[in-house]
């Protein structure tokens, strides 16, 4: 007789990364240096659960970069990313993402393009809120925008297609960090 137990479902499992990766994109993740690419693309399953492997796909893209460009790259793809899953059908039943990388001469761009908004919106630019108006305490996740408030503060410039059916949104960071925001909240510390 099989009993159905409820704490059996919430338990995580370890499956190999083979299994969500195909061999000829495993140097997508390997957080490796030396793997040259002009653009790179790939597609995720809308669950919050592969996030760690988002990450690891920008960190392993900006690999050759500093560690604060890595840092930054990353944070800020990780945002576009959540943005993904969090408002769009991204992250309905078998739905995706794609993340793409561009590599140019002075900096990296990446475009996160989704399957469309949840709820129903006009075309047009998406706008994110000035960092100054967000209160610290208030907590990530708060309220809409504050993850495109990052990007608009510490990207060198952003910008989408306007469509919420299969909306596009990206950044281009210059691999100079010298003149960025990013470089003065570090020195504010």
């Amino acid at each position: 007789m099989s009993v159905f137990s409820p704490e059996l479902t919430h338990r995580e499992a370890t499956v190999p990364l083979a299994s969500f990766i195909k061999p000829f994109h495993a140097h997508y993740f390997s957080r490796t240096v030396g793997t040259p690419f002009r653009k790179r693309k790939y597609a995720f399953a809308g669950l919050p659960g592969l996030m760690p492997l988002v990450r690891a796909f920008l960190d392993t893209s900006a690999a050759e970069r500093s560690t604060d460009y890595r840092f930054l790259f990353t944070l800020l793809g990780s945002e576009l990313a959540n943005n993904a899953i969090a408002h769009s059908l991204s992250s309905e039943n078998g739905q995706t993402y794609s993340l793409t990388v561009d590599r140019g001469a002075n900096g990296m761009t990446l475009t996160c393009q989704d399957q469309g908004t949840r709820h129903p919106m006009a075309s047009g630019p998406l706008t994110a809120p000035a960092l100054a108006a967000l209160q610290p305490d208030a907590g990530l996740g708060s309220g809409p925008g504050i993850g495109l408030g990052l990007v608009n503060a510490l990207a060198d410039r952003w910008g989408d297609n306007g469509n919420p059916k299969f909306r596009q949104v990206w950044f281009h960071l210059s691999y100079d960090l010298s003149d960025s925001p990013w470089t003065q909240i570090e020195g504010e510390q």
